[in-house]
């Protein structure tokens, strides 16, 4: 069962085939990416890793999927492609053909572990970039960027490093572009779009 500090859920159309990832405890688990779509027709292409068990279920010619887990990150010491890589560890993968519509949700809580980031669009946009940390078992983190725009923006940049928040929003991917030896090359950022602050629930003393 995941944390009620870290949910995430997701249907969408997969994006390709499952791929080993890695061999923990004589488990292999694969990576599956999955597509969603946006209100705005955008869409957001993410990763999700499940144990060799889960992917078996999966019917053959699976289109869709729905998957019940949570946000987990990474560190990428390979030295190509993104540093920190972000991705859903299900806990459930099913069929998503039942799925008519897309789903990418995802609930978080956490500890602002640098100072967030606030600035402004050439459009006039606000927009803040934060990084959390959110508690695992046993003692380890996850360390999950999220950006938030407009009044969330203007709220999020008035927090420090420390702070204990708590969020909804959707796992997205992002182009940009970054200028490596003075040529443009395109990166993929992930990372959680905020849809909603919520003040977060204290443990009973």
């Amino acid at each position: 069962m995941a944390w009620q500090n870290n949910t995430a859920e997701i249907c969408g159309l997969t994006g390709g085939v499952p791929e080993l990832s890695h061999i923990s405890r004589n488990v292999e688990y694969y990576t599956l990416p999955v597509i969603t779509e946006r209100l705005s027709g955008a869409v957001d292409r993410v990763n999700i890793i499940a144990s060799s068990a889960l992917i078996k279920n999966l019917p053959r010619e699976v289109q869709r999927v729905s998957v019940k887990g949570e946000l987990r990150s990474f560190n990428n010491r390979s030295g190509s492609g993104n540093r920190l890589l972000l991705y859903i560890y299900a806990h459930e993968l099913t069929d998503g053909s039942g799925c008519t519509e897309d789903i990418n949700y995802v609930s978080i809580t956490g500890t602002i572990c640098k100072e967030p980031t606030w600035r402004r669009t050439p459009m006039g946009r606000e927009i803040c970039d934060l990084m959390l940390a959110v508690n695992r078992r046993y003692g380890r983190s996850d360390y999950l960027p999220c950006i938030a725009w407009g009044k969330n923006a203007e709220l999020a940049g008035s927090w420090q490093q420390g702070k204990l928040i708590s969020l909804t929003g959707r796992f997205q991917s992002r182009k940009y572009i970054k200028i490596e030896d003075g040529v443009g090359v395109e990166k993929t950022a992930y990372e959680v779009s905020v849809t909603e602050f919520i003040e977060p629930v204290k443990a009973a003393d």
